[in-house]
């Protein structure tokens, strides 16, 4: 019994590191250092859930940060297989289905939209995003309503559909208002859809916005934000 509690406990503490390291992520020896945690873990235990699906949501984020399509699609297929596992390990989580989706998307963006849809991804994407909204719709905040927001952005005429894109960010906004990148994607959206005002109050959502529920992702969008605002004014001119 002592061997064993020691065990759990163990596992606990490491979670919570890895945990803690990705609340700093934006921080290059943090990041670092996050990684050969992880690579440690999984060397030991290499099928536990926690931590693979952990994996997946550091690849995820450096796959979000990559600006080199091969890095990116590289990424973002690491991202899916990771998440993948994570699915075959426990298929009655979220985590496995949304970094799945979120994998397939960061991939998809790399080889191009129109390509990944001739390579049939848009079903496995649909499935696995699917799936995650109906087990968890508010896991990261909201992060499955916000990927499929995203999807109904990303596809080409005529598929696409820039007023559904735009509910499921402000289904997300209603829930979550600390979330900056539901207005950063509502501001690009309502760009696109030519409603430059409208997009610049969102944007402006951003600008302004706490990062205190996530530094590293708030502090990414209001980087991103700066570009989407220069658009927005240029627009209005």
């Amino acid at each position: 019994m002592l061997v064993a509690g020691s065990a759990g406990a163990a596992e606990t503490e490491v979670l919570a590191k890895l945990d803690a390291l990705h609340g700093k992520r934006a921080e290059p020896a943090a990041a670092k250092e996050l990684e050969a945690e992880l690579k440690k873990a999984l060397t030991a235990t290499p099928d536990d859930f926690d931590l693979v699906w952990r994996q997946a949501r550091l690849l995820q984020w450096q796959a979000d940060g990559a600006t080199a399509e091969k890095l990116k699609k590289v990424l973002g297929r690491q991202t899916w297989d990771a998440a993948e596992k994570a699915v075959k390990l426990a298929p009655e989580r979220v985590e496995g289905h949304y970094y799945a989706a979120a994998g397939i998307g960061a991939y998809s963006q790399a080889v191009g939209v129109m390509k990944a849809l001739g390579e049939g991804l848009e079903g496995k994407f649909n499935e696995r995003i699917d799936t995650a909204i109906k087990i968890d719709s508010d896991f990261g905040l909201g992060a499955p309503l916000l990927v499929k927001g995203r999807y109904f952005y990303e596809l080409p005429w005529p598929k696409r559909d820039l007023g559904k894109s735009a509910d499921y960010y402000q289904k997300v906004i209603k829930k979550h208002p600390e979330m900056l990148r539901a207005y950063l994607f509502l501001a690009e959206t309502l760009l696109k859809d030519d409603k430059a005002k409208e997009a610049r109050d969102a944007i402006q959502k951003v600008k302004q916005g706490s990062v205190a529920y996530d530094s590293a992702e708030g502090q990414r969008v209001q980087e991103w934000a700066k570009k989407v605002d220069a658009d927005i004014e240029e627009e209005l001119k």
